[in-house]
């Protein structure tokens, strides 16, 4: 029997491999992000409705049987009369502003068809000429690390775990889609950071925006 050539043995070693990780993450399946860190407190008073600054907050934004709609249209105004930013309604998390420590934001997200050109949630706060460390964006159904790196496909109509973790100390953004890790990536510097979600309208944006959370935590790791 003539023995292997050491580009066969190269390839099946390969292939070897390819077949134990692929194993090995049908076994692990996904895992909790969560474990280690503790649940905060998150009512009302934690958070306020950024939206069009010309319109009553329940024209863009409801909040019924546990899930929070946010939707805008390209053609509304800013959040603030001086605004330059283009429309938003974003569920604008106020009451954990942080600058140090390792923290996490947790919701269900769902995405109607046709939203595009948006972001659904962000880290806000970075050092100039940035103005967040992340931003998860939506076009033509795909989700998006800013316009980088694809997280998602096919993600309209259906609900999905996002799990975002910040470590401010050593400047790392992490993204779970439903358990799996989906991005590791630097910080962008800033003193302060506050999470966010709903739509903020982006470059190529639709005519109307929309998406809805439930679930909503904000947590932070334990010392």
């Amino acid at each position: 029997m003539s023995t292997l050539s050491f580009y066969s043995k190269a390839m099946l070693l390969r292939i070897i491999v390819q077949l134990i990780t692929w194993h090995d993450s049908l076994a692990w399946g996904p895992i909790d992000p969560t474990l280690g860190f503790v649940s905060l407190p998150l009512n009302r008073s934690y958070y306020n409705i950024q939206k069009p600054s010309d319109v009553p907050e329940d024209r863009r934004y409801s909040f019924c049987d546990g899930i929070h709609k946010c939707w805008v249209y390209s053609t509304d105004k800013p959040h603030t009369p001086t605004s330059l930013t283009k429309p938003r309604t974003e569920i604008a998390i106020h009451g954990y502003n942080y600058s140090s420590g390792v923290w996490q934001f947790e919701g269900y997200g769902y995405v109607p068809a046709g939203t595009s050109g948006v972001c659904i949630m962000q880290v806000f706060g970075a050092t100039s000429p940035h103005a967040s460390t992340l931003m998860l964006r939506v076009y033509n159904g795909t989700l998006m690390y800013y316009r980088s790196v694809v997280l998602a496909d096919e993600i309209y109509d259906k609900w999905f775990r996002v799990n975002v973790v910040h470590d401010a100390d050593a400047s790392k953004v992490k993204v779970y889609l439903d358990g799996y890790l989906k991005l590791e990536a630097d910080g962008r510097g800033g003193t302060s950071h506050a999470f966010k979600c709903g739509v903020y309208a982006q470059e190529g944006d639709s005519l109307c925006m929309e998406s809805r959370w439930r679930g909503i935590k904000v947590m932070k790791k334990c010392d």
